[in-house]
Formats: structure tokens, sequence, C-alpha cells
């Protein structure tokens, strides 16, 4: 099916701003950034101008309701564009990510020892401004396809949560100081496939396939193939877990779900970051799995073949 309506979805500007008494090399870092950003834009403006596709371009923070009528959303920023734009979608329409401001090895070497250097990783962005216009042409030629990514469902007492978390989800109390106390148990159906397991620790983290690279990997997970079904878990920091460490961390399969029960007074879910979130109170169940809408997303062949 021809591509005639995109949607280009943008990082805002004040992304870049810059904190209180920060010293000249990062100001000059930061404007630098700002300008590699604002250039992107313009230049991925100007090749959709040369294209017969009818076009927008709205900021990611606009977004308010789900994103309809258009066959291809681009985003320009890095991962957390993309990610705050899968909140919006479904499994109908294909995304794909333009880094905007990658990062450059020189300038993590040269500045290591006085910041982070740092700009955007962008692993779910098939993109940047070398390539665009050629990724594009193949999008609208359809001489490729995006790839379908897992996403994790949760419902709450049994209500389904209206977001799907493309990386990880986190259930905490709202206080990192505070201990969580929960239970979870692993199942198939309405089989158990594991002990209920009561846990007392900083919270429980689960991720996707695609969301292996990022807290779940800094925490000491596992890579997992981006295409894999599967879900990972990790118990943060459990307290004298005893006999029962080994199911601290582990897989939750295609056809399985997780049953949690908060045992406390205040809890979160956290949602691909601390921006979307829900509260949760003792005695609420929480039930985890990956029946959610897939997402479909354009993906450099490098971010297909890692962890194979």
């Amino acid at each position: 099916m021809a591509m005639r309506k995109l949607l280009l979805l943008l990082k805002p500007l004040d992304g870049y701003a810059p904190p209180h008494g920060a010293s000249p090399q990062i100001l000059h870092h930061l404007d630098s950034r700002r300008k590699v950003h604002l250039d992107t834009i313009k230049f991925c403006q100007t090749i959709l101008q040369e294209k017969r596709v009818e076009w927008k371009a709205v900021e990611r923070n606009d977004l308010s309701q789900p994103i309809n009528d258009v066959d291809l959303v681009v985003t320009v920023g890095g991962d957390g564009t993309l990610l705050q734009a899968s909140h919006f979608m479904d499994d109908r329409i294909p995304i794909l990510g333009v880094n905007s401001d990658p990062t450059r090895n020189d300038e993590v070497e040269r500045f290591g020892n006085e910041f982070d250097a740092t700009r955007s990783t962008g692993r779910l962005c098939a993109a940047t401004v070398e390539n665009f216009e050629q990724v594009l042409n193949d999008i609208l030629e359809v001489q490729t396809a995006p790839s379908k990514l897992t996403r994790i469902s949760i419902s709450v007492n049994k209500h389904q949560l209206p977001t799907y978390a493309l990386n990880d989800i986190l259930v905490a109390h709202p206080c990192p100081a505070a201990l969580s106390t929960f239970s979870f148990r692993i199942r198939n159906d309405d089989q158990p496939c594991s002990p209920l397991v009561n846990s007392r620790s900083s919270g429980l983290r689960v991720s996707t396939a695609a969301g292996s690279t990022a807290a779940m990997r800094s925490a000491g997970g596992f890579l997992m193939p981006i295409l894999s079904q599967d879900l990972q878990y990790m118990v943060r920091e459990p307290i004298l877990p005893g006999k029962l460490l080994n199911l601290m961390h582990g897989v939750i399969k295609h056809d399985q779900a997780m049953d949690i029960t908060w045992a406390c007074k205040e809890g979160v879910i956290y949602i691909d970051g601390y921006h979307v979130n829900y509260t949760i109170q003792d005695g609420d169940t929480i039930e985890i799995s990956c029946r959610a809408p897939i997402l479909k997303v354009f993906l450099t062949n490098q971010s297909l073949t890692s962890a194979l």
C-alpha cells in the first residue's frame, strides 16, 4: 500500500536547556547539540517537501490523542521520542526513528574528564541525516518492511492500562529509598509455572527484548534478540532471597504471564521511564504479559542481528 500521509514528530528544543550553573564547556556542548538537532529537523523537512506525500510536523509534547489517519510516523530526536510516540500508536502504523544528534566518540574521549559528552544513542533509530533520504525512499517504494517489536501489557485489578511499554516497566515504591514488598508468580493460562515468590526489595523491573539493552542491561540482565517475544524480569536488590535467589531474575515466555500482588501502602508502575506512571496500593493485583499490540518499527540490520 502506498504511503501518502506522514506525521513528523519532533523532540522539542527545550530538551537542550542547560542546568543551573553550567560551565562554559557544557553550555557550548548543549548549544552544539541544539543546533545539530535543529539542522536535522530542517533537513528532514526539506527532504519531505521533495516527496509526493502529505505531512505535518508536531512536537512530541503536544501529543495527547492516539495517532491515526497517517501511513507512517517519523520521529526526529532519539529513542525517547520514539518511545513517547509508541504510547499513542497501535499495531497498524509503522514508525521510523531518525537519530538527530548521534554521539561523537571524539567528544566523549576529549571531554570525559570534565562532563558527560554523550549525545543520543538511538538504538531504535534506523536513520540519521546521512541516510534518511535513502531509508525513506526504500519505505515509500515498499523496498523494506518494518520489524514487529513486542510490547508489555499491564492490567491492574483486571483493568487494562491504556499504555503499552516498548522498553520496560518498573513496579516500585514512589520513594527510591523505601522498601517494596510484593509477591509474584508466573503462570501459563491458569496453571502456575513457578513457586510463589515473596519479595522484599527495591522493586521489580520487566523489559521487552528491545528494552533489554537499556536499564535491564545496566542492572546485570542479558541481551535478547530484538525480535524475541519473551519478556525478561529482575527483582531489584532483593533482601535475603535465600533458596529463591534463582527466581529473582528470569524470563516470562510469550505464552505466559506474571501475576503480582502489591503489599505496600503506596506503589507506582513506571512505563518506559518516569513520565508515564500509574499509582497502586496495598492489595492491588497486577498482570504482566506480552499480549499487547506489536509495534512496527523500521530497524537497522545491526539492531536485528545484535544478541543473536
